[in-house]
């Protein structure tokens, strides 16, 4: 099967061709700008090296996606979602945490309406 065709790069000015977003000389300065300009200040106080211990935990202790299993799949986790929200008073506690795919997680917060 034929690969999709490479785009330009979306940083302005630049004429290399890419499979992505961005070049390879471009990715970091474009994930840079987004975590300076465009994500919440207080993201690292909510997210920081604690939360990647709890989530790296959490993973190992739940390999697969909480919502495919009770479907009858087995898909493995790649994210951990809260229940109740960081925003909304929730916590980092066991009880407030599940195991997601990809795919499960988007729907989830799709249907929120928070993404």
């Amino acid at each position: 099967m034929p690969t999709k065709p490479k785009r330009p790069c979306s940083y302005p000015g630049c004429p290399n061709l890419t499979d992505g977003q961005y070049c390879a000389d471009h990715v970091a300065i474009a994930r840079r700008q987004y975590n300076k300009y465009e994500r919440s200040p207080d993201i690292n106080k909510k997210y920081g090296r604690a939360w990647k211990r709890i989530r790296d935990r959490h993973i190992s202790q739940h390999p697969l996606c909480e919502v495919c299993e009770k479907n009858g799949r087995l898909v493995p986790a790649e994210e951990v979602h809260h229940k109740k929200p960081i925003s909304q008073g929730g916590t980092h506690a066991r009880e407030n945490l599940m195991s997601l795919c990809r795919s499960c997680h988007t729907k989830i917060h799709h249907e929120i309406g928070d993404r």
